[in-house]
């Protein structure tokens, strides 16, 4: 893969450094997620939009394919709680 990938990780840091594995969501600037109802709104102005796709939770190894932390290092407290109910919504971990 040559172009960037973003990615919220999900998979705790512990998990992260013993597998070399990480476990989290697509991230993508693409307008259309604006109507996707497993997109979770994380853009920092309408200029730049960012959207994390719930519905699409993805593993591979970091290590191998020398993946860096993002220049936004994180998202926002109240993106990646609704990150998590997305994923809770499909798979259903938690009861209500």
């Amino acid at each position: 893969m040559r172009d960037l990938h973003p990615m919220l990780v999900l998979s705790p840091k512990v998990f992260n450094d013993k597998t070399s594995i990480v476990i989290g969501f697509p991230m993508s600037t693409a307008a259309y997620n604006a109507t996707n109802p497993f997109a979770i709104d994380n853009s920092r102005s309408a200029k730049e939009p960012s959207y994390i796709i719930c519905n699409q939770p993805k593993s591979f190894d970091w290590r191998q394919r020398q993946a860096s932390q993002h220049p936004w290092k994180r998202v926002s407290d109240g993106a990646f709680q609704a990150a998590c109910l997305g994923l809770n919504d499909i798979i259903e971990l938690l009861s209500p």
